[in-house]
């Protein structure tokens, strides 16, 4: 379950920020995390509760930007829905793609008190 590490990648950003903004505690937390950034959410949503505890994530709101998968095909321009890195253009079947959106794992952004 890499998700623990990822929560602990965030809790690591967010202390840095709110240090940096002269802070005590982030009230809110945006993430972006796309389908295809290889998280799942049901399982970071199991682990964030144990994994803030005592930081300054503890009492944050966690909210979440989900991107669904988008392709543009390189072959006929098509743009599709993507689930996998391997999925082909529904139009023309091609494999040659490149992904616009879907891979995003990012903190997006944090309000601090």
């Amino acid at each position: 379950m890499h998700e623990l590490s990822i929560a602990m990648g965030i809790i690591k950003i967010a202390e840095s920020e709110t240090k940096k903004a002269n802070k005590r505690a982030v009230e809110v937390i945006e993430l972006e995390i796309g389908s295809m950034s290889g998280v799942e959410l049901e399982s970071l949503h199991y682990v964030w509760k144990t994994a803030v505890k005592n930081t300054v994530l503890e009492n944050a709101i966690l909210k979440i930007d989900y991107k669904e998968g988008r392709a543009k095909c390189l072959e006929c321009d098509t743009e599709y829905k993507v689930n996998k890195a391997y999925d082909n253009c529904p139009k023309c079947k091609s494999h040659f793609k490149a992904i616009l959106q879907g891979k995003e794992l990012r903190v997006k952004t944090l309000e601090v008190i």
